[in-house]
């Protein structure tokens, strides 16, 4: 088979081990073809200019430029360069901003060889692919019901920071330029929106969950 009809591949991975054991299991495919092994990010960026590869096996933690920033600016720079994140982390904002800066898979390293190879014409093809592990995480991350605080408008947001900082309905009037009568209404909608009774329990709310952030 020439080498026009195969997947052409580069791997990312900071591992050399990683690196050498993905072209062996890939070199001994027929319809596979490695053309290049990076180790960060910016490595991989410069052999993509060069090789042009069908799909990229990136892994996410390394140094120099890290696999979500580096699947984003390959997708902007080679659209019709696929990606599978091959990692050996699984958490929810790690699959999350993978996908959402343009990976078509998502893997864990403990992935078998059939699987893995399975995704790589997957993604040839344009098709995605998610390890059950990173299915869950996904789900669990859209189903996750909103952080508390999430629908403040940027002037709720203003008096509960006041709140925080222990001033009264009169004295957040005077800081804001705005009728008391306005802030109790404020209060009253921030007090709503966040689930609490008291303005003790807002503030509190507000630290724990950083909402707000005290300088």
């Amino acid at each position: 088979m020439t080498d026009h009809n195969r997947i052409q591949i580069l791997i990312v991975d900071d591992h050399v081990i990683v690196r050498k054991g993905l072209q062996t299991l890939l070199e001994d495919v027929s319809d596979c073809n490695v053309v290049g092994k990076a180790s960060n990010g910016i490595e991989a960026l410069n052999l993509c200019a060069r090789t042009q590869p069908d799909v990229v096996l990136m892994d996410l933690i390394m140094p120099e430029m890290d696999g979500v920033t580096t699947i984003r600016k390959l997708r902007e720079l080679y659209p019709a360069t696929q990606i599978i994140a091959l990692t050996s982390y699984g958490d929810e904002e790690l699959v999350q901003a993978a996908l959402e800066a343009g990976a078509i898979g998502y893997l864990l390293k403990n992935v078998s060889a059939r699987e893995l190879l399975d995704a790589i014409h997957a993604a040839k093809s344009g098709q995605p692919t998610l390890s059950p592990e990173a299915a869950r995480a996904l789900i669990n991350a859209t189903t996750r019901p909103p952080a508390p605080g999430h629908d403040l408008t940027n002037r709720e947001h203003e008096v509960l920071s006041l709140m925080v900082e222990g001033l009264n309905n009169t004295q957040i009037a005077e800081r804001l330029s705005v009728s008391p009568f306005t802030v109790k209404n404020h209060v009253s909608n921030i007090l709503s929106k966040l689930g609490v009774a008291t303005r003790t329990e807002a503030a509190t709310l507000a630290l724990q969950r950083n909402i707000v952030h005290l300088d």
